[in-house]
């Protein structure tokens, strides 16, 4: 009898031991409830105590984490439908507000954040035309959606919103027909003013060109004329020096000169009178 009765203590003593011990993980924040109060919140992990049959633990992981939303219709300032993809890294920073405004639950803050998030979606993207949210605009989207999540997260929920991201942003076939013809022509018109302001430059180049050759050419032929000019005199000068040295042989030579390019052909003939001047040195007298 009295080993059960020990038996029955140490069960009794175990329980009591093992609901009084709890472990909070690395990853964990617990809340230490006494009948639905708070009364501490656990941050550092490891072991323990709690009053038996007082005080309740609810732990909350406090790493990142994600809210994919689901892809939702927004409607632009042109009044065309967009449909957007989205998510959200978030995480818990005040355990004790996040409990108060969620009851704890995870699903209730993910689904309250989620409606948040499609709020300011929808005021972002009806701000703007279909080219903006597809092209240039997305990454100033997601900062402002971001912005406007995180003040509502922290004030509100106790929630640190981490980073926003669109995934996905897809439009009607109408909508995309529209968009890629009005992206073809602007693309065209970059295009086109592109070869305009090519084909200017072209032209300026070639003008440029044109200049520079006929400045070189003209100083080329000035140079060339002045060359030839000083060679001239320097020929005169040298004819004139052999003609002062022997006017005779000089007058001779140069008749030899003509003779020969009178008569450079066979059939060569000139009609002139024998005694012309130009016959002289032919004279036997001379």
């Amino acid at each position: 009898m009295m080993n059960r009765i020990i038996l029955v203590v140490a069960v009794l003593i175990a329980i009591l031991l093992s609901s009084s011990l709890y472990t909070v993980k690395e990853t964990q924040v617990a809340l230490k409830l006494r009948l639905g109060e708070i009364v501490s919140i656990e941050n550092e992990p490891g072991l323990k105590f709690k009053t038996p049959f007082v005080n309740n633990v609810v732990r909350f992981d406090k790493r990142i984490q994600t809210l994919d939303s689901a892809a939702e219709s927004f409607l632009t300032v042109e009044k065309k439908n967009v449909v957007v993809d989205s998510f959200v890294k978030w995480r818990i920073v005040d355990t004790q507000k996040f409990y108060i405004s969620t009851g704890g639950a995870m699903a209730q803050a993910n689904l309250r954040l989620a409606q948040n998030n499609q709020d300011a979606l929808r005021s972002e993207f009806s701000k703007r035309t279909i080219i903006e949210v597809i092209s240039d605009e997305r990454e100033a989207i997601m900062a402002s959606v971001k912005g406007k999540l995180k003040e509502i997260a922290e004030d509100e929920y106790g929630i640190e919103v981490v980073d926003v991201r669109i995934k996905r942003i897809e439009l009607s076939q109408e909508v995309r027909n529209s968009v890629y013809s009005r992206m073809e022509t602007e693309r065209k018109g970059l295009a086109n003013k592109y070869r305009a302001n090519g084909a200017e430059e072209a032209e300026k180049l070639q003008a440029f060109a044109d200049k520079e050759r006929t400045i070189i050419l003209a100083n080329a032929y000035r140079d060339s004329e002045k060359i030839r000019g000083e060679g001239d005199a320097i020929s005169a000068s040298n004819y004139a020096e052999a003609y002062s040295q022997d006017v005779d042989f000089y007058s001779f030579y140069r008749s030899l000169e003509s003779y020969k390019k009178s008569f450079n052909e066979q059939g060569d003939i000139l009609v002139l009178n024998p005694d012309s001047e130009f016959f002289r040195h032919f004279n036997p007298t001379d």
